[in-house]
């Protein structure tokens, strides 16, 4: 089943009669397997942004489980994937980012191929009677660049991804994302929930009000405007008049409407929150964007692979903006972290039943419903017994 389809498989006005997942799914290495192969592989990732590998032979690399992935610019200005396995004796190719010379070298027999993955090079050719180089280029994975960003999927025949982000592009238009660079190197850290703990909490608002009260004195909780299209959700949370009593939170609501001079107005006073279907999150702020990719670690386990973009501009009141939305994100982040946690100790306990949604969780009814069409067994109460 396709992710956009499970979008249209449960109307998002309602969650009457809907309960969260049963307990044993979120640690439990079959599910961890299983997910990886039905849900996670065949999805489109985020690998990088084109301004990441801006020049032929530029290339950055992503690993999903354990597929690794490299994105890179051809001569032609296309860019192109592959999976990072040598033909010959299944040597990673390429580590992290940067630039091959010429061609992409296997560091262990030294197998070459060009940028279009076609095998080139042979050493001691005569040791292989018979080879037809033409059967063994690299392997490629399918690639699709939207909004400046480079995304890859190992599925067999992925669904266009620009169809998915149409309803939203003109509201992300003005941002122009296609412009941005890194801001940071991408970073990765390690939280010790399931990565569907992960995506519960971050495609439900129910919880900012309480959990997230800096956010809550800042801004309008965006479960007040939100819309959904195509397997990816959007909501809005807009600057309060009143300023915020902490003055981190109280010196960017004064800032950002005057630095901010590349935005309508109506896109200054507000942050926008992205979550496409399975396990990405997309954050806008007027000042900057980022985004994050939430994957399995194993049962019980994730790694939250995170970015942050910009446009390039060097004004001190930009670098101020960019500082205090980096001190603000930092603790929600923190909060959400410790939220987590907080959820995968509970659900450990022989105590807990799943309990009722709210009309407010309807995003996390969509994840999950999701599961249920792909892995039928989350639908039981308690794993299997071929899953013992």
């Amino acid at each position: 089943m396709s992710t956009s389809a499970a979008f249209e498989a449960t109307p998002i006005a309602t969650t009457a009669g809907a309960h969260a997942l049963p307990a044993w799914i979120y640690n439990h290495p079959e599910m961890t397997r299983l997910e990886l192969e039905r849900i996670i592989r065949p999805s489109w990732q985020i690998a990088c942004h084109v301004s990441e590998i801006a020049k032929p032979g530029d290339f950055v690399t992503f690993e999903l489980g354990a597929d690794s992935i490299v994105v890179l610019k051809d001569r032609d200005q296309r860019v192109r994937g592959y999976h990072n396995v040598c033909r010959h004796r299944g040597a990673r190719l390429l580590d992290g980012v940067g630039h091959c010379r010429g061609t992409i070298t296997c560091p262990y027999h030294g197998w070459s191929y060009n940028y279009d993955g076609a095998l080139i090079g042979v050493p001691g050719k005569e040791g292989f009677p018979g080879l037809d180089r033409s059967e063994h280029g690299l392997k490629r994975v399918h690639v699709e660049v939207v909004l400046g960003f480079v995304f890859v999927c190992l599925g067999a025949s992925p669904p266009p991804l620009k169809e998915r982000f149409a309803p939203f592009m003109s509201e992300l238009e003005p941002y122009r994302f296609e412009e941005m660079v890194p801001l940071v190197p991408v970073s990765y850290e390690n939280w010790d929930v399931d990565w569907k703990v992960a995506m519960d909490n971050y495609l439900e608002s129910y919880h900012v009000p309480v959990g997230h009260p800096g956010l809550n004195r800042m801004f309008t909780p965006d479960y007040e405007d939100q819309k959904g299209a195509g397997g990816i959700a959007r909501g809005t949370s807009w600057l309060r008049e009143q300023p915020s009593s902490r003055w981190s939170e109280r010196y960017y609501q004064a800032l950002v409407g005057p630095t901010i001079n590349h935005l309508p107005d109506s896109h200054r006073r507000c942050w926008r929150f992205y979550s496409m279907l399975p396990n990405l999150g997309i954050d806008v702020y007027p000042e900057l964007m980022d985004f994050f990719q939430v994957l399995p670690r194993g049962p019980g386990k994730c790694v939250i692979r995170y970015a942050i973009y910009g446009l390039p501009d060097e004004r001190r009141e930009m670098r101020v903006l960019r500082a205090l939305s980096n001190r603000i994100n930092t603790s929600v982040n923190n909060e959400d972290k410790s939220l987590c946690v907080r959820v995968q100790r509970g659900l450990a306990s022989p105590s807990y039943t799943p309990g009722p949604l709210s009309a407010l969780e309807r995003w996390m009814l969509e994840f999950h419903n999701l599961l249920r069409e792909t892995i039928p067994e989350v639908r039981l109460p308690a794993a299997p017994a071929r899953f013992a």
